[in-house]
């Protein structure tokens, strides 16, 4: 079956841009590499998903891998000479079911979209719906944050981001805490680069439960306008970022850190067999498009699954996936049927 190109996310809706394009340039914010997080204190009271005293168990890791390639008779899943990972790693034996979003806007995810109680208790239910749906993985929690969001005006340096607040941060990691999830810190870096982004969010992941994810989509290296085109980043830039936490893993000795990679096109990521696999860091390619049923498929199919890094990552939208009718979301037990089974589960 020929498949079209899957619709941009729905992140890249110029209601997104809009809403951010009325920002000013938060200057706290922008000295993130240089003043103490607020949240930096809850480093003590972090959430503890993973044990570093424990050793990886080698053969389960192996038994869970081949189980996530479903069958697959191609060769490419699992991905073979991988590390193994440090010990208190969270991939494969678990599951990570995320919401996705930003506190200043309802129309950019389910986090920011209802009132956090609300947002938690959904959550909590879209875990109990996957673990369901696959008893052999736990199933747990997250919150994934759009902690650098590309705007629609280029802003004092002429970057078209807007660097969220420290506040906005401490919050969402204050959510997380009621549910005992993870956090995952998403940055759409527009003009600028992942090498300036994300040392700014180190305090931040320097906290066991708190991730990193990065969007090609806004990655404009052309000098374009975020949301006129879709963006890209090369192996080096994964590399850069997948170094970086590796540091932070190694040098404080932190369980392995999860890097998503969201796509939902070829060209979003290039040079894909360079990205570089390391023990302090797990590697999810996360496919990020919105449509029907088909073509989410068709995008997996023909983007993630012959491509292989290290794990996969499936994005579902509330919304997006419903405008064609009479299409419909597509269900835990529908995804698990994909060659490989992501191990990574994102709600928009």
């Amino acid at each position: 079956m020929k498949f079209k190109a899957l619709l941009f996310s729905s992140s890249l809706l110029l209601s997104s841009l809009v809403l951010l394009s009325n920002c000013t340039e938060n200057s706290k914010a922008g000295k993130a590499g240089t003043k103490t997080a607020s949240g930096a204190a809850a480093t003590e009271d972090t959430i503890k998903i993973a044990n570093t005293s424990t050793p990886v168990d080698k053969a389960k890791y192996d038994s869970l891998n081949k189980y996530l390639a479903n069958g697959d008779t191609t060769g490419r899943w699992p991905v073979k000479n991988q590390p193994y990972p440090l010990n208190g790693a969270i991939l494969p034996f678990n599951r990570i079911v995320a919401f996705y979003g930003n506190l200043y806007s309802k129309k950019m995810g389910i986090l920011g979209e209802l009132p956090p109680k609300e947002m938690l208790a959904k959550l909590k239910g879209e875990v109990k719906s996957w673990q369901k749906a696959d008893a052999k993985i736990p199933v747990i929690p997250a919150l994934h944050y759009i902690a650098v969001v590309a705007q629609g005006d280029g802003g004092k340096d002429g970057k078209y981001r807007y660097r969220m607040p420290f506040k906005q941060i401490d919050s969402v990691l204050s959510m997380a805490k009621e549910i005992n999830a993870l956090v995952f810190l998403d940055v759409q870096v527009s003009l600028s680069n992942i090498q300036s982004e994300l040392p700014l969010l180190e305090k931040y992941l320097l906290m066991p439960n708190v991730h990193f994810g990065m969007d090609p989509e806004f990655s404009m290296k052309d000098g374009s306008k975020p949301g006129r085109k879709i963006g890209t980043y090369d192996a080096e830039d994964i590399n850069f970022a997948s170094k970086y936490l590796a540091d932070l893993v190694k040098k404080n000795n932190l369980p392995p850190k999860i890097l998503i990679v969201h796509r939902f096109t070829r060209k979003m990521v290039t040079n894909y067999k360079n990205i570089k696999l390391r023990p302090e860091v797990q590697v999810v390619i996360d496919m990020d498009g919105w449509g029907e049923p088909d073509l989410k498929l068709g995008t997996y199919r023909n983007h993630i699954f012959p491509e292989p890094v290290q794990f996969t990552g499936f994005k579902l939208f509330y919304k997006n996936d419903l405008k064609k009718a009479p299409h419909h979301m597509l269900t835990p037990q529908e995804v698990l049927k994909y060659k490989p089974q992501p191990i990574y589960i994102q709600y928009q």
